[in-house]
């Protein structure tokens, strides 16, 4: 089966017909539909599915082991996502798998194909949280508390999903099995449009982090409060989101956004007494990124003095710049006839895996240059261009 065919099997399941495109969020019903979906077409493959203490689900090509190659990507979406975003690399892993075992191909090495959970943070706001969890890098007592906008605790959901949220955190066991990861993934810009290319390997991620903004004020009456009486967050949090967009963009390379503000009641005829603000910021070079965030951090506090107001801000999530293991990104474009390289915005599990053991990934072109929205997408050629590439290389560093 194409990996077009298998991505069509899902195209229904999380459809949001609110904001338009997926939400598919980390224990939910629609990412459990599609767990359960991977289980099944692992299976069809001759794979063993295992679910690790963390909620990654991993299907073996030969028995679990040290220095297995291990490829895959994961299934949930950010709110109102696009259908290529994690699933492509999903399905591009089990059509790799079906095209190498009807070539008679035999792995001299344990392969596996993973579903990372909540890659995107769209349910809990972490990121990378099922490769984080794995590899220690974040702390499993935070994870437990963290909390969806229902008030449900990670905890509480994993629970509710069969795993005992008392083992969430770092699995040495796990980690020791994964001698390289390569993870394929659509592409979440336009490089690959200028560079006229289908397929590019990655080079290198850039620092990116998640920033919130806490503004407190006094909540009250829209109707009864006169304006020079008002203590109103809702102003130093706009105020945020203009500063975000000035500073940023006279920074080279920068991207700073805000995509994500809860006022509190949130009533239509009441000032808040409440605003919460997400910041998302990315710029080439670590020391880049934390003095973009620490200028707009200035201005927001001096909005907020100037409302009256009071303003905390609370680092979510950062990852330094990082480059691609140099090694495997060689062998990648020496098995593909050296297609383009390209360095990346975006984060990935990936990234996270490659403090810890050699990673790399592939890219599929994106013609509408749109991610993290419904209008992602990728070209039926392009995309079975891309299982190919990947099904090369896994064969290769399989051997």
């Amino acid at each position: 089966m194409s990996t077009v065919s298998l991505l069509s099997e899902i195209a229904d399941v999380g459809r949001d017909q609110r904001r338009g495109g997926y939400s598919r969020h980390v224990f939910d019903a629609a990412e459990g539909e599609l767990r359960a979906w991977f289980v099944e077409q692992a299976q069809r493959r001759g794979l063993d599915v295992e679910t690790d203490r963390n909620g990654n689900l991993w299907g073996w090509w030969g028995t679990p082991g040290p220095k297995a190659l291990v490829t895959g990507s994961h299934l949930d979406s950010v709110p109102g996502g696009g259908a290529f975003d994690g699933p492509l690399g999903v399905a591009s892993a089990l059509a790799a798998v079906e095209t190498l075992r009807a070539q008679g191909f035999q792995p001299a090495k344990p392969l596996a194909v993973v579903v990372f959970a909540e890659e995107e943070g769209g349910r809990f706001g972490m990121p990378c949280l099922g490769s984080r969890l794995l590899t220690g890098s974040f702390d499993a007592d935070r994870a437990r508390a963290l909390r969806d906008p229902d008030g449900v605790t990670l905890a509480q959901a994993a629970a509710r999903a069969g795993l005992d949220p008392r083992r969430l955190g770092r699995d040495d066991v796990a980690l020791s099995r994964i001698g390289t990861f390569l993870e394929l993934h659509v592409e979440q810009g336009r490089g690959l449009i200028d560079l006229g290319s289908p397929v590019a390997v990655g080079s290198t991620v850039i620092a990116h982090g998640r920033w919130r903004f806490s503004f407190r004020g006094q909540g009250n009456h829209a109707g009864a409060t006169l304006m020079t009486d008002r203590h109103d967050p809702m102003l130093p949090a706009a105020s945020l989101v203009a500063a975000a967009r000035r500073i940023a963009s006279g920074v080279a390379g920068a991207r700073a956004t805000v995509g994500r503000i809860v006022p509190r009641p949130g009533g239509t005829n009441v000032i808040a007494s409440a605003v919460d603000v997400w910041l998302d910021a990315r710029v080439p070079g670590d020391e880049h990124t934390r003095a973009l965030v620490e200028e707009i951090t200035a201005a927001a506090r001096h909005a907020a003095a100037e409302e009256g107001c009071e303003v905390t801000v609370t680092e979510e999530s950062y990852s330094g710049a990082m480059a691609f293991d140099p090694g495997l990104t060689a062998t990648m474009s020496g098995v593909l006839g050296a297609p383009p390289r390209l360095a990346t915005g975006a984060g990935h599990d990936a990234a996270i895996l490659a403090e810890h053991v050699p990673a790399g990934m592939l890219y599929v072109r994106n013609p509408a240059g749109i991610s993290h929205a419904p209008e992602e997408f990728a070209e039926d050629g392009d995309v079975e261009q891309g299982t190919e590439a990947l099904a090369n290389v896994l064969k290769a560093l399989s051997k």
